[in-house]
């Protein structure tokens, strides 16, 4: 890209150094490109000509065209203010202005006939403009004029200071007047341009900011988040591409003694479809010599634990070691007692590392993961602390991925002189048109079938004056034996608050569930890790029924016995907790339930997720539900943050753009996996820019 674009807003004519710094902070507008980038977020028609009579309540801008036919000066000191009445064929509105009265005084003429444009408001029932744009007629040509004004987006700091949007409108246009072809370079191979029928990118920016017609002004909008939605694509593809040809990874060239024993002799259950598949693609990865990167993608309950056992072992046959790491100790536990207990009659070394193992246990495990003499380590943050080293770490796994930071992740297979094969879980499942440009650049795989003998959760919506129902049918749950959940919001700007209605909550469900005939445990996060631990234990133990937590509980338990769930005021979670915090029951084979208990006050918003949870289990289509809902920016967090700022483009409302952008992105890089070819020069410069941005080459 040229250098024109590059240069420091200071030096466009009409900024100067007070206005650069301005346009810095309010905007994070630095360089003519900042305010290239800078678009407008719509146009005010200035096409149409109303008439007066027109007007009404739904009227938000007008323009009209018609002669002055009085002028007063009205109040007194700071209140003054200047009004004067303007007329057409159908009838008068007035006009006021409360700043510049002596500039508007001086260059309005009672008797002369004007364009006059800007926003209705209504003062005591009648319609008038509070500081009109208003410009003379001199000839007819005049009136026959066809104009587009973008609106920019500005702040109250820059308005006082005279920056205002049509200030800002002025300095794009003067900066397009100074721009040409050479200096916003094409970045499109011609025969995608062609075959595509895009505008000409420069056009395409010309026109973003001052379109002729609105049709114009949609195939800029359109060729503009064409070029955001590929570049991104275009990114991950080559990251993922060069990837899989130069990163090299150790190999496991064999399916050993372990894993065989283990898939022959101790398989709980038939291990499904999706598992098999998932299982056929980690062995392909794993013994290909490039490093694996791989996202498995499974709803809660899919036995992805099981998939990762299987990969620890592959890893343990070929000579390696493997972890397992884990957000909470409460899940990290979860997993170690699990894999214990399938692993308990094999030959493999195994132990558990988290914030709470004492200091001499701790450098015992350490030791013995230097040396070499321990086979798998699951733990938490811990296993990523500068003590804790590896003999030769082949396979990480990492649950949960989104809980951690880049940088912690990152410090995992940092623990190895070859980076070890990375298998990062999910049950969050990640909608695919995130996945498209979020997650482009990892490879991805996807169980969703759950094993043999689970059965759908039923899940209902209750109001607040069904809680004797609900209550009552806690209570038959509970005489067949079964285990029940009940969870309160958390939300931390109000912890005291959240705390005293968990108390409450806790008292009011003693009354009807009196000792010694029910217990209950309670766990939330003010509790010490012990007795966090112990009331832990005891539900799963079945000392007591019904465990009340919040959303401590959403990860990490897993209990067949448990076989309702109760979420109250369930219209303060958003889908994809809510979904979690389901699949902790279902896990057994009794029909499970899940209740969502409300006040009756509830908003649009809250009824479409409350809707939506009870009319399917499926994770995949509530994630695409909830990312409609929250937006792309809310659901991301972090990861490859600096590839969803698109300025114009949204992957929920441009699918269709999204998929054609994918594809054509796919093709070209299939032809030309290194942009070698003289037709894709200037794209590759343009990424070649970009490479300084965060992308997260690494899984993350």
């Amino acid at each position: 890209m040229a250098d024109l674009l590059s240069s420091p807003i200071l030096y466009l004519k009409g900024v100067g150094p007070q206005r650069a710094e301005l346009l810095k902070k309010e905007l994070g507008i630095f360089t003519f490109r900042g305010l290239l980038e800078h678009y407008p977020y719509r146009h005010i028609d200035r096409t149409e000509v109303s008439l007066i009579r027109d007007i009404n309540p739904q009227t938000e801008y007008i323009q009209i065209i018609g002669r002055i036919i009085s002028m007063h000066n009205l109040g007194e000191k700071n209140a003054k203010r200047l009004a004067a009445t303007i007329q057409d064929s159908t009838g008068t509105l007035e006009l006021i202005w409360f700043q510049g009265l002596n500039w508007v005084s001086k260059m309005l003429q009672p008797g002369k006939t004007y364009f006059v444009f800007g926003r209705i408001g209504f003062y005591q029932g009648k319609p008038q403009i509070t500081h009109p744009e208003i410009e003379a007629i001199v000839d007819d040509s005049t009136q026959r004029r066809s104009f587009l004004e973008p609106v920019y987006p500005s702040t109250e700091k820059l308005s006082l200071k005279g920056m205002g949007g049509r200030q800002l409108g002025k300095l794009s246009l003067s900066l397009l007047n100074m721009l040409s072809e050479k200096d916003i370079a094409e970045i499109l191979p011609p025969y995608l341009i062609n075959e595509q029928k895009l505008m000409n990118r420069f056009q395409a920016f010309k026109s973003i900011h001052f379109p002729a017609s609105l049709i114009e002004y949609s195939h800029a909008l359109e060729r503009l988040k064409f070029d955001e939605l590929f570049i991104a694509q275009i990114r991950m593809g080559l990251i993922k591409s060069r990837r899989h040809r130069s990163s090299t990874g150790v190999v496991f060239g064999r399916v050993g003694e372990l894993f065989n024993l283990f898939y022959s002799s101790h398989l709980p259950f038939e291990l499904t479809g999706a598992q098999k598949r998932v299982l056929k693609e980690l062995r392909k990865d794993m013994g290909s010599g490039s490093q694996m990167n791989r996202l498995l993608q499974g709803d809660v309950g899919s036995g992805k634990t099981i998939v990762a056992l299987l990969s620890m072992l592959l890893a343990v046959d070929n000579g390696f070691q493997a972890c397992l790491m884990a957000p909470t100790e409460i899940l990290a536990r979860q997993h170690f007692e699990a894999i214990n207990q399938l692993l308990k009659e094999m030959p493999v070394r195994m132990d558990i590392l988290t914030g709470s193992t004492k200091a001499k246990l701790k450098r015992s495990i350490e030791e013995r993961a230097a040396e070499g003499n321990l086979d798998i380590l699951i733990g938490t943050h811990s296993l990523i602390e500068d003590s804790v080293q590896f003999r030769n770490l082949g396979l990480a796994v990492i649950d949960e991925q989104h809980r951690f930071g880049v940088a912690q992740r990152a410090k995992l297979w940092g623990k190895s002189k070859i980076p070890p094969h990375v298998l990062v879980m999910t049950a969050t499942p990640i909608p695919r048109t995130l996945a498209m440009t979020a997650y482009g650049d990892l490879d991805t795989s996807i169980m969703d079938e759950l094993p043999p003998g689970r059965q759908p959760i039923i899940t209902v919506h209750r109001y607040e004056n069904k809680r004797a129902q609900v209550m009552g049918f806690l209570r038959s749950e509970i005489e067949k034996g079964r285990q029940v959940y009940i969870i309160f919001p958390l939300i931390e700007e109000s912890e005291t608050l959240d705390y005293e209605n968990l108390m409450k909550g806790y008292e009011n469900l003693k009354a009807w569930f009196p000792e010694p005939k029910f217990w209950i445990s309670m766990v939330h996060g003010r509790q010490p890790n012990e007795t966090k631990k112990t009331n832990m234990e005891r539900f799963v133990k079945q000392d007591t029924q019904i465990m009340v937590s919040t959303t401590v509980i959403e990860v990490g338990v897993n209990i067949p016995n448990a076989t309702v769930m109760v979420i109250e005021s369930a219209e303060k979670f958003g889908l994809s907790q809510l979904h979690q915090l389901r699949g902790r029951v279902g896990r057994g084979t009794e029909k499970s339930y899940c209740i969502l208990l409300t006040g009756s006050q509830l908003n649009k918003e809250a009824r479409e997720r409350l809707n939506i949870m009870c009319q399917t289990n499926d994770g995949f289509r509530i994630a695409e539900k909830d990312l409609e809902i929250r937006g792309p920016g809310d659901i991301a967090g972090t990861r490859q943050s600096g590839l969803l700022d698109f300025k114009l483009a949204d992957i929920v409302k441009d699918k269709q753009l999204l998929d054609l952008s994918g594809q054509m992105a796919w093709k070209l890089l299939q032809e030309d996996p290194d942009l070698d070819s003289p037709s894709h020069s200037n794209l590759k410069s343009l990424l070649d820019q970009l490479s300084g941005k965060t992308v997260w080459s690494r899984i993350s």
